[in-house]
């Protein structure tokens, strides 16, 4: 899958006159690419057109216009790139209550090894980045890559037969849900992108 490069950002006031045409598009995509997983975990799967479009909307809102500035949200955002053979997401762990999801975040903690995606008979834990690991609580926000133990035809082929899911088995959040249809397809296409070198 191709990382994000300097040439592929489009200058405020390009992006200011497509804006208003792409958003809709890149809101429909997000939305087929989104997995609840039982009632507090939802998984964002991410690619390279959904990774330019953050850059784009960051650059917006922060009205980043330094060159090092720019290059660095580049880069946070190529780090998300999923590379072959996995799947990349941001998993946002939701509790519509403050005081609920401040408490909740403290009992989950350990929850990176409690996470599992399941294609067929195979099981492999979901990675987390470390670097958004604390000692007393976890953080609503995570990045996680989803290593795939199999080709992206035989992923799709679990997942149109009900075999593929993401499974939650910590003490205090047990969950799962299948990865299918839509969801599916649009993962297979993923695991199917050839990875570009840089």
């Amino acid at each position: 899958m191709n990382r994000i490069s300097k040439e592929d950002i489009l200058a405020f006031e390009h992006w200011e006159r497509v804006r208003n045409v792409l958003r809709p598009l890149f809101i429909h995509e997000k939305e087929r690419r989104r997995l609840a997983v039982g009632s507090h975990l939802t998984f964002l799967f991410e690619n390279t057109a959904t990774l330019w479009y953050q850059v784009e909307e960051m650059l917006r809102s922060e009205r980043i216009s330094d060159p090092q500035a720019i290059q660095h949200e580049i880069d946070t955002y190529n780090e998300l790139i999923p590379t072959p053979n996995e799947l990349s997401a941001t998993l946002l762990i939701e509790f519509p209550d403050e005081k609920e999801r401040d408490a909740a975040l403290r009992r989950l903690l350990g929850l990176e090894k409690h996470l599992w995606l399941r294609v067929g008979d195979q099981r492999s834990a979901v990675k987390f980045d470390e670097r958004q690991m604390t000692t007393d609580r976890i953080s609503s926000v995570q990045f996680v890559r989803l290593p795939v133990p199999a080709s992206a035809d035989a992923f799709l082929e679990h997942a149109m037969s009900g075999r593929v899911a993401i499974e939650a088995d910590h003490p205090n959040l047990a969950a799962q849900a299948r990865i299918e249809g839509v969801l599916a397809r649009a993962l297979t296409e993923d695991l199917g992108s050839p990875d570009t070198p840089q």
